[in-house]
């Protein structure tokens, strides 16, 4: 997990996202104490546990985030897969705490053979057992917001909003429970993020149904699929049917789309903001992490110049092509990248994050998506 955070001050990185576990397994090794030692103190040196949101304590440890694994259903009608999962669960949270990461996100679930509310009821027991189990933790649990396709919950901002009430009223911990979200997930799920006032009535909607101050973490990806397409599928920032296309890209673009309403909104300004973008390198040899947070910094007042350089070929447009020229042994694990934003004599701070391939999962998981 060490080159997580090398990887992150390389790229030029404020924080990171990862995975504490192999996300593919079932069953790992607990964490080595060593390890745990030398990932707080390597933190602490690069002052990745500084700022950010507010934790369940009410402190901010920084943006640092993990993603739950994709096998994690806790919907699941079946009940050996639900206990499982509540197993798994209740591991990710404990490896967060050990590690001091504030904030884990997860999908919430795929009710596939049962109905949304016998889903939804389902969350809630296992968050009730969750937080007995973990009780007294700092670490907030985000529920990540989805396309909404077929039985995946989440993808109508009522669904997350119902979906936290429940587990509110069943644990009596509301301060453990918060939102993330996905700039393609909203869009994918019906929400237009393609310009600026189209994401403003869609921030201003999630405001009125779930709460923004409840936001915890936010995915900075375009996407592939139009708006109400329910695919989840992303793209370069700017390459897709949110900043793009691609052929016209252009900074005044970016800041007539969604893009500049998120990082610029003032609810915001703390929330770190990830990248999970394909990771490969562009033509000319920059990593597209690089280009991205690049111009997603760029839309910030005052910080025009960092708009970067096109890619010096024609290729390398966010389809996946990945460039001859990507140096050998590069860490997998995931990292994150943050847009700065300065007001008055402060910075705040706003990540971006890498991810691993994802796996095959039942249950009505999605399916693996490379380099994401």
């Amino acid at each position: 997990m060490l080159n997580a955070l090398d990887e992150a001050q390389r790229l030029g990185f404020d924080t990171v996202q990862v995975f504490t576990k192999n996300q593919q397994q079932w069953k790992a090794k607990p964490l080595d104490p060593g390890l745990v030692k030398d990932w707080r103190a390597r933190t602490a040196e690069l002052g990745f546990d500084k700022g950010g949101p507010k934790d369940a304590r009410g402190q901010r440890r920084g943006g640092i985030t993990s993603h739950a694994s994709y096998l994690i259903n806790l919907a699941a009608p079946a009940d050996a897969l639900w206990r499982q999962s509540i197993d798994l669960m209740t591991d990710e949270i404990e490896r967060c705490e050990l590690l001091g990461i504030p904030f884990l996100v997860h999908h919430p679930g795929a009710f596939t053979t049962s109905s949304l509310e016998e889903g939804l009821r389902r969350i809630a027991d296992a968050y009730a057992e969750l937080f007995s189990r973990t009780r007294g933790y700092a670490t907030v649990s985000c529920l990540e917001g989805t396309v909404g396709a077929g039985s995946q919950i989440g993808g109508p901002f009522e669904e997350l909003a119902r979906l936290r009430t429940l587990i509110v009223e069943r644990t009596g911990q509301p301060d453990r429970v918060g939102f993330c979200l996905d700039t393609c997930h909203v869009h994918a799920a019906g929400y237009d993020m393609s310009s600026s006032a189209s994401a403003k009535a869609a921030l201003d909607r999630f405001d009125q149904v779930c709460g923004l101050g409840h936001i915890r973490v936010w995915h900075m990806n375009d996407s592939k699929g139009a708006a109400g397409s329910h695919l989840d599928r992303h793209d370069h920032i700017g390459h897709g049917t949110i900043g793009g296309p691609a052929a016209s890209l252009s900074r005044q673009r970016l800041l007539d789309s969604g893009f500049a309403a998120v990082v610029n909104h003032p609810a915001f300004a703390h929330v770190p903001k990830h990248l999970e973008t394909p990771k490969e390198d562009a033509p000319d040899g920059r990593p597209w992490d690089v280009i991205n947070v690049a111009r997603l910094r760029s839309l910030l007042p005052g910080q025009e110049s960092l708009w970067p350089t096109p890619p010096s070929a024609s290729t390398g447009t966010g389809t996946g092509a990945k460039s001859p020229r990507k140096p050998a042994g590069k860490p997998k694990q995931a990292t994150t990248a943050k847009v700065r934003r300065k007001e008055g004599s402060g910075t705040s701070r706003t990540p971006t994050k890498v991810q691993q391939s994802k796996p095959k999962a039942g249950s009505g998981r999605r399916k693996p998506r490379r380099g994401t």
